[in-house]
């Protein structure tokens, strides 16, 4: 990065919905100091569950339903409801809408496609910039992975910048930390230590809560979208025989840098081993139970496959960090795989960091763009497989524009 003089600090609000699509997690921040350096504060944080209307909208396309006017309709409603959510936190943290400088919105992911061979041809995440940008006045940056496409990388993971400023373990310290995020999809961030040469890598390990919320839909008639602490998980027997074959897929034995998302890990594939398990003589619960084992034993065993250095611990956060049965399930699977013990905490318990796994994601969007309003790259190259750092998203103007660029 070539930014080192010290910038003003901004108020910015980030906005994500991940591959879970349950809804819009918003979080407003301050970022200020350099591009090689930032400082940030959470200031506040707000997660507003996606409409019935809205939520039937993304699955539809997600399952390759809708046309296209069902996929202009659903970027303008989108977009409105990703405005409401900004409103909202600016509201709820006692700041006037005047007193913030940009959005950084993710959007909604609705295609992700990956050929067999790696190569991502297309990604598609919903949700119109310049409508966020007309309702909140507020310039938008969004869009964020095309450019990392465009440049010949899987336009995924992009919260590993993120992971480098805030979460490398101290000089000194012993092994790489994972940062695993487990949201709809997993995807892990391998830092070094401060001072060591080697590089971070990053990727998507597979199924993160996906496979898990069907399951938990379809064990209770569709009373839960998520399987609530692990309960129905800690109620099953998982079916070893069944987990061990699902790791053979392809995927999970594919080299990095690696994308994937609901194409791959699709309704589908749900169902089908949903019919392995009724085959194999297992419960809804034993059932929910499996592919829980199945979304801890990819992860670790990603780590034992692909892991630069020894993990020394593994900082989860997303969804997936507040089911205590799954965490349980991921300590049990990295002391098998690794074949030693690996300390697993949530990212809300380290201290001096900023925000919590809840909205840890929501923050990565608004550095990105913090950096992208600079002229700053926000790809990791060597995580994504681009062929070098590219300014991420594009910008909506917003009725405050001068007001932003009279600051840079």
């Amino acid at each position: 990065m070539s930014m080192n003089a010290t910038a003003p600090a901004m108020k910015i609000i980030g906005l994500m919905s991940g591959t879970s699509a349950d809804g819009i997690d918003a979080v407003l921040a301050e970022i200020s100091e350099t591009a090689d350096n930032p400082r940030m504060r959470q200031i506040a944080f707000e997660s507003v569950p996606w409409g019935q209307e809205e939520r039937e909208a993304i699955m539809l396309l997600i399952l390759g339903q809708g046309d296209t006017r069902t996929m202009s309709r659903a970027g303008f409603l989108l977009g409105d409801r990703f405005a409401e959510a900004a409103l909202y936190v600016v509201e709820k943290s006692g700041f006037d809408i005047e007193d913030i400088d940009l959005v950084g919105s993710h959007g909604q992911t609705v295609w992700h496609e990956v050929e067999e061979d790696g190569t991502v041809q297309s990604t598609l995440q919903i949700g119109e910039a310049a409508v966020i940008a007309e309702r909140t006045g507020l310039t938008t940056v969004a869009d964020f992975r095309v450019a990392d496409v465009a440049a010949g990388g899987q336009g995924a993971p992009l919260i590993p910048i993120f992971d480098r400023f805030f979460l490398r373990p101290k000089a000194g310290s012993t092994g790489c930390r994972a940062v695993q995020n487990i949201g709809g999809i997993g995807n892990v961030t391998f830092l070094p230590p401060e001072g060591h040469d080697g590089g971070i890598l990053a990727f998507d390990t597979g199924p993160g809560n996906v496979l898990i919320d069907w399951a938990a839909g379809q064990a209770t008639d569709g009373a839960l979208q998520f399987d609530k602490d692990g309960g129905l998980a800690a109620r099953g027997s998982c079916n070893d025989s069944l987990v061990e074959g699902w790791l053979a897929h392809p995927y999970f034995l594919q080299l990095p840098p690696k994308s994937t998302g609901r194409e791959l890990f699709s309704l589908a594939m749900a169902k089908q081993y949903r019919q392995e398990a009724a085959d194999a003589g297992l419960s809804n619960q034993d059932f929910v139970a499996t592919v829980t084992e199945l979304t801890a034993a990819s992860i670790a065993e990603s780590y034992r496959r692909f892991a630069p250095a020894p993990v020394a611990d593994v900082v989860v956060c997303g969804g997936g960090a507040r089911n205590p049965v799954l965490l349980e399930r991921l300590q049990a699977q990295l002391t098998r795989r690794c074949r030693r013990q690996v300390a697993v905490v949530r990212y809300g318990e380290l201290p001096g960091i900023p925000g919590d796994e809840e909205s840890k994601e929501a923050l990565g969007f608004a550095l990105l763009a913090w950096l992208a309003i600079q002229g700053e790259a926000g790809n990791v190259p060597a995580c994504t497989g681009a062929s070098g750092e590219r300014i991420l998203g594009k910008i909506a103007p917003g009725r405050n524009l001068r007001r932003v660029l009279s600051k840079l």
